[in-house]
């Protein structure tokens, strides 16, 4: 079982299945639909099985597959997967079937087809689990950048009204930052044949290389600028608003789900094995930022009008968290923070889920033109509940085990970093109960409004409603009933998207044994690269503190 290719089929089933998707002749939306469908329950089962031929108290690095693809320039389509991928993987598979069959009644703007939607949403699962699935860093550098396309056409082409402004902003800022890495990645190679006498971009090979302190940070740097763009960390997070805004609700699913976990993945990955000297002497600065993004955009996320956007500075903050997670160097914190990628996409996921379902029905994304819903749509105003719950990390929720987890195991090492970010939680509460209780409770208003009784009058545009209009009563009629919202409940498709995404909502914060058991042993294997043993007892590192 463990000799079968399972993570090159993985990355081959969706890329053919996009293939198929692109080649159907128009008019064929049904069978796109059906097909993209098909393909990434596959492609679940496969991240299943996959999971199943890992042992783990095995190898780190095992299911590998490697064929020489640059030889010259010693460069081979080499996989593999240590529990901290795997669990990646498995999130990815979950969540894309989610999003196409959430998708599934969304029409395109202008003259575009479905079809195409369906095409790039299984071409750009074929490069996500390339990246994390990647153990030659070119190979990681190629799905980098590779993915950058897909999304790209999903934000430009589908998306909200400022698509193409989203759209350029997200592929620019990726851009630049993947540049940047690529000055690295051609500098490791450079070491790697001055260490050993050919080069070479093997992950294992560049992990015994002896570098120098200064070359290390220099090296780091660009990894990191990268990665912090990806993730992303505050300064580098503006681009993020705008693509969540304006991305179709599928694809801003898997861009806060999966792909900004690209970003975190490749600290863990890639800075702190490679470069531990320079992650330990960086490790106060990338602090900073991630408690700066913390609370920062906590309080942007309460200061928003617009769903998405807020949804979007939410991550932004939780990704402060994992930062923390990471640069405390404990074995106990750095678990919590890959928990804390998985558990955030999927309760963000959700949160993002309900949302696109609250605006199709009422055409705004503004909160203010909502209230009430919960009176005729309680199963939508439950699982609103549910996610807002789970983003906060309520006790209970998959996120408090991560939250947990990150708080305890960095507080060791570093307090005040810790203290300040705790600050954060109170701040999510705000936001994520503010939004709720003023579009699910209080007096309906703003959007599909039912026709006023006689007496009044209708036509009143909604401040922000987005084309909606606003029952009025006119002077001679003082006594009106109250307006009642025409929100219809979750339909039995809405119902499959959202039910196993709770399911694992509760699931993950009862029981997270089974991923902190495939987790742990990578991470503790990074903790040994980095020079920290579990307890967080980590060296200086040379020519300055940690």
């Amino acid at each position: 079982m463990n000799d079968f290719p399972w993570l090159l089929t993985m990355i081959a089933v969706p890329a053919v299945g996009a293939a198929v998707v692109a080649a159907l002749p128009k008019g064929r939306e049904q069978i796109a639909k059906q097909t993209a469908l098909g393909v990434s329950l596959v492609v679940l089962l496969l991240a299943v099985l996959t999971t199943a031929a890992f042992d783990v108290g095995g190898e780190r690095f095992q299911l590998t597959t490697s064929v020489a693809w640059i030889p010259d320039f010693g460069v081979d389509f080499a996989l593999g997967v240590d529990g901290i991928a795997l669990v990646m993987l498995l999130l990815i598979g979950v969540l894309v079937p989610v999003v196409v069959l959430a998708s599934w009644r969304d029409t395109a703007p202008g003259n575009r087809s479905m079809r195409t939607f369906f095409a790039w949403l299984l071409l750009l699962e074929s490069f996500m689990i390339g990246v994390f699935a990647a153990t030659d860093v070119f190979l990681f550098y190629v799905f980098f950048e590779a993915m950058l396309v897909p999304m790209y056409f999903l934000i430009g082409s589908f998306g909200g009204p400022r698509r193409q402004y989203a759209a350029v902003k997200f592929f620019l800022y990726s851009l630049v930052g993947g540049l940047v890495m690529l000055a690295s990645v051609i500098g490791l190679y450079v070491v790697s044949a001055g260490q050993l006498g050919e080069g070479t971009f093997a992950f294992d090979a560049l992990r015994q290389l002896e570098i120098d302190p200064n070359v290390q940070r220099l090296l780091f740097l660009g990894f990191f600028i990268a990665f912090a763009i990806k993730a992303p960390l505050v300064p580098f997070h503006t681009w993020l608003p705008d693509s969540g805004a304006e991305a179709p609700i599928g694809g801003a699913v898997l861009l806060v789900g999966v792909l900004d976990k690209v970003g975190t993945f490749g600290f863990i990955r890639y800075c702190l094995p490679l470069f531990p000297d320079a992650s330990r002497y960086f490790a106060p600065w990338v602090l900073v930022l991630a408690v700066a993004g913390v609370l920062y955009a906590a309080l942007l996320a309460m200061g928003q009008s617009d769903m998405k956007r807020l949804v979007a500075y939410t991550s932004v903050a939780h990704f402060g968290f994992i930062a923390l997670g990471i640069f405390a160097f404990t074995t106990e914190a750095t678990t919590g923070a890959v928990l804390y990628m998985v558990n955030h996409g999927i309760s963000t996921g959700l949160l993002f889920l309900v949302v696109g379902m609250l605006i199709a029905r009422g055409g705004s994304r503004q909160v203010g033109d909502y209230g009430g819903v919960a009176r005729q749509a309680p199963l939508l105003a439950g699982v609103f509940l549910v996610a807002g719950l789970a983003s906060l990390a309520l006790p209970g929720t998959n996120s408090f085990v991560s939250e947990f987890l990150v708080l305890i195991g960095s507080f060791p090492t570093r307090p005040v970093f810790t203290v300040l970010a705790t600050v954060g939680i109170v701040l999510a509460a705000l936001y994520v109960l503010l939004v709720y209780q003023r579009t699910m409770h209080g007096p309906p208003r703003g959007v599909l409004l039912e026709p006023a009784p006689e007496g009044a009058t209708t036509g009143t545009p909604a401040p922000g409603g987005g084309g909606a209009t606003a029952a009025t009563a006119t002077l001679e009629a003082p006594a009106l009933a109250p307006a009642r919202l025409r929100v219809q409940d979750l339909s039995p498709r809405e119902l499959a998207v959202a039910a196993p995404m709770v399911a694992l909502v509760i699931a993950l914060g009862v029981y997270p044994q089974p991923l902190i058991d495939l987790v742990e042993p990578a991470v503790a294997a990074t903790m040994v690269d980095v020079g920290a043993d579990p307890a967080g007892v980590t060296p200086e590192a040379p020519g300055g503190t940690d």
